[in-house]
């Protein structure tokens, strides 16, 4: 087994070479790729639960200051993705995985000892906010390198590990920090209690360990990039060579669909807790806001496994029409405001179930998503080479290989920005209509754009690119 460092020879494709060594190597890559990816999308999601706390801990921010704490990590996040997509040719996988998983301790830290003072301003808060997107970074950076490792036929399964347990921050992040902050976790080194009234009971939080408790374990990972990844000398490209995909009409189809699906997961594990709190204010939601996250993180293996038997682009139609139904399953269940402006009617349990299936349903299109993105730009080079000898047809596999890397993380870099645009349209429809239909019905009409895109150039028969 080769040590970390770099891997002058690299032959997925070749059989030998797989089952002797390459296999061992890649799956030792990939496991220790997934939890730096975890912990970035634990850093990217702190504010949709820090939120929830900040008026127990002194804080005066209205909702709205609140929604967008909420959102600005995955604005400054999906920007970020579209450089880290190109990191790992630039300068290795293995060191920017290094990196940027380091880089994490920033917001981390910055967070934990922000949060212990109420009179702490509002643009450090953006600040921090906008720092904890190096989290959400790291996702297309590590896309983009683990795509070098594996053979065309495994990256959906391995793609889908990577993404889908790494996804598994957000539920992770949103099921530990309500339970950590509530204790004194750090003991001296963590701070001071904030102390505060609910019911005329005094409660204690240690809002700060939202941060602080992350702190041990980035380091760690940080450590194990360093010493247990590879970088591969085939996967080194300059931006040049990887710049060609923004010529690729794909490219950009693939971001309106990449946007619809891992965009509305990460838009909605952002939103939901903040949404619930407003529209059913006597649910106790930090005991279900991790739950949706969750399925829809472990579901995002088989979304990658069913699309490897069946097809990505049949599993991505499938995955947008259920999301329209899904949708309208969550306007049904809303509550309304009657004429003295009060919340009626409405089911919490309805609503509830439609966002898991919400949850589910863009997890296995994550999953189905991240498996077309190989499959189309191995095929466009392949077919660019055709007719022109052996030397242009092993040369279009390489080239296919640096364009699905760059492409993938370019268009988890596009998809990301639902993390943003997703709370900030609940915000603004709550603000200007009273409640979240009118950002709802719009979902359902890009849904439905998504599905027509995909049956198009996709799934339909005699598709322009069949995948």
């Amino acid at each position: 087994m080769a040590k970390a460092g770099l891997l002058q020879r690299w032959e997925p494709e070749n059989p030998v070479f797989w089952q002797s060594e390459g296999q061992s190597i890649a799956k030792r890559n990939l496991w220790i790729s997934i939890p730096c990816l975890t912990l970035g999308f634990i850093i990217s999601v702190l504010w949709s639960m820090v939120t929830l706390d900040l008026p127990n801990a002194g804080f005066t921010f209205t909702k709205e200051q609140l929604f967008l704490l909420t959102a600005l990590p995955q604005l400054s996040g999906a920007t970020l993705r579209i450089f880290y997509s190109f990191m790992p040719s630039l300068v290795g996988g293995r060191k920017w995985t290094t990196i940027s998983t380091g880089l994490l301790l920033v917001p981390a830290l910055w967070l934990g000892f922000a949060v212990q003072d109420p009179t702490t301003s509002y643009p450090v808060m953006l600040t921090i906010a906008l720092l904890c997107g190096l989290g959400s970074g790291n996702f297309a950076s590590s896309m983009a390198n683990i795509a070098y490792f594996f053979p065309t036929a495994q990256k959906g399964s391995a793609n889908g590990l990577n993404a889908g347990f790494g996804n598994l921050g957000v539920s992770l992040a949103q099921l530990l920090i309500p339970l950590a902050v509530t204790l004194p976790l750090m003991g001296v080194f963590g701070g001071e209690a904030q102390t505060y009234l609910k019911d005329g009971v005094s409660h204690q939080l240690w809002l700060q360990n939202a941060g602080f408790m992350w702190v041990p374990l980035i380091a760690i990972a940080t450590i194990a990039a360093w010493f247990g990844m590879n970088d591969i000398a085939d996967a080194r490209a300059s931006f040049a060579e990887q710049a060609v995909i923004f010529k690729r009409q794909h490219n950009w189809i693939m971001c309106v669909l990449y946007l619809g699906t891992f965009g509305s997961f990460i838009g909605f594990a952002g939103a939901f807790a903040l949404l619930t709190k407003t529209m059913f204010p006597e649910i106790s939601v930090k005991t279900y806001a991790f739950l949706g996250p969750l399925i829809g993180a472990l579901i995002r293996p088989v979304g990658g496994a069913i699309s490897d038997k069946l097809g990505g682009a049949k599993v991505t139609a499938a995955v947008f029409f259920g999301m329209v139904i899904a949708v309208l399953g969550v306007l049904y269940f809303l509550p309304t405001h009657d004429a003295a402006g009060q919340l009626v009617g409405g089911s919490w349990t309805g609503f509830f179930a439609m966002f898991l299936c919400l949850f589910t349903l863009t997890g296995i299109g994550n999953g189905s998503t991240y498996k077309m993105i190989p499959t189309i730009f191995a095929t466009v080079c392949r077919r660019e080479a055709q007719g022109k000898g052996d030397a242009a047809i092993e040369q279009s596999r390489l080239d296919g290989l640096k364009e699905s890397a760059a492409a993938a993380g370019f268009i988890s870099a596009i998809g990301a920005y639902g993390g943003f645009f997703i709370p900030q349209s609940f915000g603004l429809s709550m603000k200007n209509t009273g409640g979240p239909e009118v950002a709802l019905y719009c979902f359902i009409v890009f849904y439905a754009l998504c599905l027509s895109i995909t049956w198009f150039f996709y799934a339909r028969k005699n598709a322009p690119l069949p995948c």
